[in-house]
């Protein structure tokens, strides 16, 4: 990746990797800096980066706008590092920043060290304020805020640091200024008591506790909080162990020496180590192999306790076992003496009722009755004791924070950066280099290194297991066998708990911990794909919510409520675990295809009215298990129902295999000219009596207008208004059919025809709420005014189709609408915007495997080429379209204006006579297609190839009465191809010459005009 880096720690800054300071020129493009850098290696929408540049004052085209401020600050990267303009992605909804080198990451990374130097070096990184010369903006207000707390967190732990040196009046001088800026920070305010009270200033310390109090009550209505109460009491009695040396709080900590690095979870220590000072009660659950012991144990080790840390561990008690009293005491060193009569839970409490402890609880779940009563007991009556404990399950006490361990991120592609930026990767290359010396994550690893992080969820005892196996297999070889995971995923090292093992183990642990119920119920939930609805859930595994609550809080079943629906998801793991105890999976598969099968049916009507929007989301978050219902049971039925959701979401290969399975005789009519569209869509030739036997079965419905629509891409227009249906049995169908009569009316240059045709569809989708529908007609409407050179309003009309098509994800209308935005850029002469746009919407249409798409997108690609002077490029995309074109059963719509662009490229490089062929192709074509604005193209391509310069004025006349009588007036790109062409004539004929020979063309028709040659 490019060397650029990234300030924030300050006002915004960005330097070569050389340390040369690069300039932002511009307010709003430093403010679009700051707004990509607050989410960098996220995708922003356009909608979003509009609103924070702009608000309500946003200009009259701000798509426009914003596009421009992105190009500069392309343009500024680039200046200063070569390829640097690829750190800012163009990715729908809108745009990435790259960035892996911000000191606000670097700051993170220090932050949580505990010894001075790398705390020094964390506060050196900071400038001022952070986006001190944007701080005013909105949105990046809430990063400027954590950054601020972040920093003072350090502040705090470097002095605690150098206290324990002895630097006291050090300490104290360097923590006045800062306490006097945030006169109401605790934290700061109590290591400042401690500093100076070390330091022999006790009348000082207890001035800054007076002032502090008064401060609370006045400004909040609060009194200072406990620890701050206790240190100032101690402070008052003049407790020597205030200025004690940190050997002894070391000495009465029990937590195990790190063996490796803590890969992954720079965030998480953060987020628990800032709750633990305020909640008493933090619990870390998730499943097993997460990763919550380490975590847990990392994170207790970075705290300051007066009394130290406590680690008891839980896992060597049994099941059940209630002894959980005795394994705390036995963890303090404390032990029943002779002739006492207190029970265990009390001796813990008498040991701790003095002590400010932080007490590790870890692995909780199978003892989760008696810890829960300890510590219920504890927090009550201990109250300097604050609890960290790992479990499966919550504890379910009050004051009980939660706090879920996720997964490490894992990749979601193979890309190298992606992959390196990934912390379950960067795990598995740490653990599987410490086993193969000389593995590395580079680029023949990361792609199979993605998919093993997705496969084993990014759980880091899994990865760990995983990558014990990469010296025997190497990392393909570990992910070939994932499917016989239970086997591979074991280890034999001797230091590891037999629990984790093996993966096996891991999950049996919970596994063992169910009732039969429950147990049914889980094995069930595996054959669900990517997670289910709490209804799926329901129907498919005879269960009702309060089984699936208690699975959540055992970890065994994530719930994701991130979208509008709550989904119940397993690990892929435990689904594997959980399918080999599946006792009755043909039944479950059964009641699973049946459900999904309805489910789309349900859904395909929805489609084509106002909650279109609801249900493309609901069978998106679907995709998984309607793929899986269509393998196990539903079959062409199923198939057939999703065929438009398919057309929707591009997905034209996956609708074609799904229908080619068989089934009974009325699913075959249903499913025969859904089969011949897809066919059609995806560039295959039809035989024109087929389309007719598939449409035949039902004339006038939806898929027969589909098939018929789809015939208009192979320029067959004739067959596709044949087939059309005419007595259409609904609105939505009559709203299509309308579009599609649009189309061949906007190839024909009937704009008459166009007009009515879209503007009436238009309407009525509008009244039906499709919102595809509504795209779709405007795209004609658009087309319209292109044709009548009303170009900005055209523009108009593609954005904010574009703007709906992407609300919707409706990426082959992305592609449409941009394809479009590429032309009218070209024919307005923006030729580095038109090849952007085209370039976008021919990466999309590749994505997307749609041929239609990719024809569109190339041709704008062609057209700016050769009109911004790139004629080597445009000839390889323009011929490459004439091969396609040509090979159509039916001259292809696109053929006559393709082939004589390319004829205007093959005469600009020197072969006019090469040219002229071309251009009379395209003019025989159009003939063909009896399309009369197509052939004025190639008329005024004819006039710039032929060596006549008689002919040549004539052809021109003729191209403009052309021009005239179909009110279809050049673009201004079209322009400059005839304004060149006049002015040669008119130097060779003489001005009185060419406009008589331009006045006898005008009288000529185009076949006239054409005979000239």
């Amino acid at each position: 990746m490019t060397a650029v880096q990234f300030g924030v720690l300050g006002p915004l800054a960005v330097t070569t990797d050389a340390g040369e300071p690069v300039v932002v020129p511009g307010t709003k493009v430093r403010a679009l800096l700051a707004d990509l850098l607050t989410n960098r290696n996220q995708v922003v929408s356009a909608d979003r980066l509009i609103d924070d540049l702009w608000g309500e004052d946003s200009p009259a085209n701000p798509a426009g706008a914003l596009q421009v401020r992105v190009s500069q600050l392309r343009k500024a990267l680039n200046d200063a590092e070569p390829g640097a303009r690829d750190l800012v992605e163009s990715r729908p909804p809108g745009y990435l920043l790259r960035a892996d080198a911000v000191d606000a990451d670097r700051f993170a990374e220090l932050a949580h060290r505990t010894d001075v130097d790398r705390l020094s070096e964390a506060l050196a990184l900071w400038r001022g304020e952070a986006y001190a010369d944007v701080a005013d903006a909105e949105f990046v207000r809430a990063e400027a805020t954590r950054l601020a707390e972040q920093r003072l967190a350090v502040h705090e732990r470097l002095a605690e640091a150098r206290l324990a040196r002895g630097e006291h009046d050090l300490v104290a001088a360097d923590l006045a200024d800062l306490v006097t800026r945030h006169p109401l920070h605790e934290g700061l305010r109590a290591v400042q008591l401690r500093a100076l009270y070390a330091a022999g200033r006790q009348s000082e310390a207890l001035d800054s506790y007076t002032d502090l109090r008064a401060r609370l009550a006045e400004e909040l209505g609060l009194d200072p909080g406990p620890e701050l109460v206790a240190l100032h009491r101690r402070i008052l009695e003049q407790d020597a162990g205030l200025s004690a040396p940190p050997r002894a709080e070391v000495a009465r900590t029990s937590l195990p020496a790190p063996l490796d690095e803590l890969v992954g979870r720079t965030e998480a220590l953060a987020e628990v180590g800032a709750l633990l000072p305020r909640q008493r009660l933090v619990t870390l659950i998730g499943p097993g192999g997460v990763g919550k012991t380490r975590l847990a144990v990392e994170t207790a080790r970075a705290q300051s306790v007066p009394d130290g840390v406590q680690l008891v561990e839980l896992a060597p008690l049994p099941a059940g076992d209630t002894l959980v009293a005795e394994r705390v005491l036995a963890a303090l060193g404390t032990y029943e003496t002779a002739g006492t009569s207190l029970s265990p839970t009390d001796r813990v409490v008498a040991a701790l009722r003095h002590r400010q402890l932080l007490l590790v609880l870890d692995n909780c779940e199978h003892v989760v009755e008696p810890v829960a009563a300890l510590v219920a007991r504890l927090l009550r009556d201990v109250p300097g004791l604050r609890v960290l404990a790992t479990s499966r399950e919550p504890l379910g006490l009050t004051g009980e924070l939660l706090w879920e361990v996720p997964p490490l991120s894992v990749p979601d592609d193979g890309d190298l950066d992606a992959v390196r930026r990934s912390a379950a990767a960067q795990l598995f290359a740490a653990r599987a280099a410490a086993q193969q010396r000389g593995f590395r994550l580079d680029g023949q690893t990361a792609a199979a290194i993605a998919q093993l992080c997705r496969r084993l969820d990014g759980l880091p005892l899994a990865l760990e297991l995983a990558a014990t196996r990469v010296r025997a297999l190497g990392v393909r070889g570990v992910v070939d066998r994932l499917d016989d995971r239970f086997r591979l995923l074991t280890t034999q090292q001797r230091d590891v708990p037999p629990r984790q093992r093996t993966l096996t183990a891991v999950i049996g642990w919970s596994w063992d911990l169910l009732d039969e119920t429950d147990r049914a119920v889980l094995a069930r939930l595996a054959v669900f794909r990517d997670g289910c609805s709490p209804e799926a859930a329901e129907h498919v595994c005879g269960t009702d919510l309060d089984t699936l609550a208690r699975l959540v809080d055992r970890s065994l079943v994530v719930l994701d409520d991130s979208g509008t629906d709550p989904r119940y998801r397993l690990l892929e793991s435990v689904a594997a675990f959980c399918l080999d105890r599946l006792t009755d999976a043909d039944e479950v598969r059964v009641r699973h295809a049946a459900y999904y099968t309805d489910l789309a049916e349900r859904a395909d009507p929805g489609l084509r009215g106002a909650d279109q929007q609801r249900w493309l989301a609901l069978l998106d978050a679907e995709m998984a298990n309607l793929r899986s219902a269509l393998d196990h049971g539903g079959g062409l039925r199923l198939a057939v129902a999703l065929s438009w959701y398919w057309h929707l979401r591009g997905r034209l290969t996956e609708a074609r295999r799904a229908l080619a399975v068989a089934g009974d005789p009325e699913q075959e009519a249903r499913a025969a000219p859904w089969r011949v569209g897809f066919a059609l869509s995806l560039g295959e030739a039809v035989a024109p009596d087929d389309v007719r036997a598939a449409v035949a079965v039902d004339p006038d419905g939806h898929a027969a207008w589909f098939a018929a629509n789809a015939v208009i891409e192979h320029g067959d227009l004739a067959l596709a208004s044949e087939l059309l249906p005419t007595a259409t049995v609904d609105t939505w169908t009559e709203a299509a059919v309308l579009t599609s009569l649009a189309h061949i009316a906007h190839a024909g240059g009937d704009q008459a025809t166009l007009e009515r045709t879209a503007t009436r569809s238009a309407a009525l989708f509008a009244d039906l709420g499709d919102r595809w529908g509504r795209l779709r007609a405007t795209e004609w409407v658009g087309g319209l005014a292109d044709m009548r050179g009303e170009h900005e309003r055209a523009a108009a009309l593609h954005r904010e189709g574009l703007r709906w098509a992407e609300e919707l994800a409706l990426w082959p209308q992305v592609c449409a609408e941009l394809s479009w935005l590429a032309w009218l850029a070209v024919q307005t002469r923006d030729y580095t915007q038109g090849r952007e746009l085209a370039e976008r919407a021919y990466g999309l249409a590749v994505e997307q495997g749609s041929p239609g798409a990719l024809v569109f997108a190339e041709m704008s690609l062609g057209l700016a080429a050769r009109r911004d002077g790139k004629l080597d490029l445009a000839v390889t995309h323009l011929s490459h379209l004439v091969e396609l074109g040509r090979g159509e059963s039916q001259p292809a719509l696109y053929l006559p204006m393709v082939l004589v662009e390319l004829g205007y490229a093959v005469e600009q490089g020197g072969d006019p006579d090469a040219a002229l062929a071309l251009h009379i192709e395209a003019f025989e074509a159009a003939e063909a297609m009896a399309t009369m604005r197509d052939a004025v193209g190639p008329l005024e391509g004819m006039a710039a190839a032929v060596r006549s310069p008689e002919v040549a004025a004539r052809l021109l006349g003729a191209a403009a009465a052309a021009r005239l009588a179909t009110q279809s007036p050049a673009a201004p790109a079209e322009r400059d191809d005839v304004e060149r062409v006049t002015e040669r004539l008119r130097a060779e004929l003489g001005p009185e010459r060419f406009d008589a020979l331009l006045a006898e063309g005008a009288k000529l028709s185009p076949g006239r005009a054409r005979a000239q040659l």
